[in-house]
């Protein structure tokens, strides 16, 4: 069955490179398992191509086979999934790409839907998590859209914005040579290894265009993993763009980029006639304060927030007030710098986040958390699994 959603997928994409995308695989593993797929079958199914990659007259005659039947067990899922449901109670089916945001959604979800269960579903792809609410396998999604790069909608699938322009930051060793200035332009960066995940749906294309636009090559790396990259950034082998409500670990800082070059737009999703969408305002303010509680946390997101006045992000319930006044921080001052002088290009002294954050009284309380329902409403009752 494995083998069958590969061969409807390579030739729904087009190309063996976008199929790989929407299945969350690199490109060379599912080569290698297509060329098994045609060993096992003894001819060509795909003719590769510079635009792509099409059916050969073996293909189309598989493909013609292999459909109902991948159609088939897809409801047979569904039927089984809706079955487990109706004997195990209410359960609410959240999919999300990677954010510290999800674990405090998760938690007032629980509040929302006391006796309820809720199933996580965590995928790189954004559209791929689209398209899993498109079949009914997820109820409501959390997804980053990169800009200038728009996600697939799926028809039935509509969108809800959370957060209209989140700026991406860049995480780079403390030891770096940036690493004491609070704001990090891109072509100082020019000389480093930056590492990016190709699979993630239009990270690489935006992160390439920001790359272009600043008259910058550097070299890359492909680590789709998240323990390797922070190492590698940690030991001063590579930078990266990262969240800004990402966890800076030992060994590494996180810092707003310059004019912010890099972008993503935060959407919710759910299908347009299932009943979560009625309670979409519920589940978009519980998903917004776990993600205020987050970017309110993070040092430099927070002084970026303050910076711009809260536009982006109001402040969670207890958070910050106005912000500090500008006093010469106590940070090492980037190189080549003198302590006390302004920054040429903001007005503001140099110097880490987390200086100027020293000022702010006290860290933001979570906000306040949603009245209960005694249930799920009614489709996560006919859906199960998660």
């Amino acid at each position: 069955m494995r083998h069958l959603r590969v061969l409807c997928a390579i030739a729904d994409a087009g190309s063996v490179r976008k199929a790989a995308l929407r299945l969350g695989m690199s490109q060379p593993s599912l080569t290698t398992q297509l060329r098994r797929i045609e060993n096992a079958i003894g001819g060509r199914l795909f003719t590769r191509e510079r635009t792509g990659s099409r059916p050969t007259a073996l293909g189309r005659s598989v493909l013609c086979r292999a459909r109902p039947i991948v159609a088939d067990m897809a409801a047979l899922v569904s039927e089984a999934r809706s079955a487990a449901a109706l004997d195990g109670g209410a359960r609410l089916r959240v999919g999300s790409t990677a954010s510290r945001a999800v674990a405090g959604w998760v938690r007032r979800l629980r509040v929302r839907y006391p006796g309820a269960g809720t199933g996580l579903h965590i995928d790189v792809s954004a559209n791929s998590l689209l398209q899993t609410v498109a079949d009914g396998q997820v109820d409501v999604a959390f997804v980053h859209e990169p800009e200038g790069f728009p996600l697939r909608f799926p028809p039935g699938v509509e969108q809800h914005v959370l957060v209209a322009r989140e700026p991406q930051f860049i995480a780079l060793p403390e030891t770096h040579p940036q690493a004491g200035r609070r704001v990090v332009d891109m072509a100082d960066l020019a000389d480093d290894q930056w590492i990016v995940d190709f699979t993630a749906d239009g990270e690489w294309a935006a992160t390439r265009r920001a790359f272009a636009t600043a008259g910058l090559n550097p070299r890359m790396v492909h680590v789709p993993d998240n323990t390797t990259a922070a190492a590698l950034i940690a030991g001063g082998e590579a930078v990266s763009v990262c969240q800004p409500v990402s966890q800076q670990r030992q060994g590494m800082v996180i810092r707003p980029l310059r004019d912010d070059p890099l972008a993503v737009r935060l959407l919710l999703a759910c299908r347009s006639d299932s009943p979560p969408a009625a309670e979409i305002g519920g589940l978009r303010a519980d998903l917004m304060a776990a993600y205020a509680e987050v970017a309110w946390a993070s040092p430099a997101y927070r002084w970026w927030l303050l910076r711009h006045g809260g536009a982006l992000l109001p402040p969670p319930e207890g958070g910050p007030g106005p912000a500090p006044s500008v006093a010469e921080p106590s940070g090492v001052p980037a190189p080549g710098r003198t302590p006390g002088r302004a920054d040429a290009a903001d007005g503001l002294p140099d110097g880490s986040p987390e200086h100027v954050l020293a000022a702010v009284p006290g860290p933001p309380r979570a906000a306040r958390r949603p009245a209960p329902h005694s249930t799920v409403p009614r489709v996560p009752r006919a859906r199960g699994g998660g």
